[in-house]
């Protein structure tokens, strides 16, 4: 064989192996690439889960935050009630009392202190004279017809109601007119 003849038969032979090399080239690449789809998936599946996990944590500490503010309130609620008759009792002995008594100006202050920690804390007093009668915040001790009243109208308050925010404590014990 000459030399032309051997170039002739060899550039097939050549340009045939740049097939196979641009084949497996191919192969190799669509296997990089069937890689990062896969690794994308994992990497969007974390991210959902890290997020998913997030949420519940942001939701968790905002259930936590709210349960202990609800405990809190009953807690200052409950100690509320334990005082109210205190204070009750210390507006009776102010009422009873003789306006020449020396122990009123201290039975004065006590109640006045005591009313005023009630207040700090989110407690405070309502007196519903001249309202309409609502069995939500008032406790009916009596019922009876009054000149010039309406019916329903609340006409004295024996005993003033206590509320904590929108919670009542203690319902106003009232006389309705009939």
């Amino acid at each position: 064989m000459t030399d032309a003849e051997q170039t002739v038969e060899e550039q097939p032979v050549q340009d045939t192996e740049p097939e196979v090399d641009q084949e497996s080239d191919e192969q190799a690449l669509q296997g990089d690439v069937d890689e990062l789809v896969v690794l994308a998936a994992q990497r969007d599946e974390y991210l959902a889960l890290a997020q998913r996990t997030q949420a519940d944590f942001e939701n968790y500490r905002k259930r936590v935050a709210r349960e202990s503010s609800l405990a809190q309130e009953r807690g200052v609620a409950k100690l509320a009630k334990e005082l109210l008759p205190a204070l009750d009792n210390l507006d009776r002995a102010l009422d009873a009392a003789a306006q020449d008594d020396p122990l009123l100006d201290g039975v004065r202050l006590v109640r006045s202190e005591l009313s005023t920690a009630l207040a700090r804390i989110g407690v405070e007093s309502f007196s519903p004279e001249g309202e309409t009668f609502d069995p939500a915040l008032h406790e009916a001790m009596a019922q009876q017809p009054i000149e010039g009243a309406d019916c329903g109208t609340v006409v004295e308050v024996y005993q003033p109601g206590y509320r904590l925010g929108a919670n009542v404590i203690r319902p106003a014990r009232v006389l309705v007119a009939a």
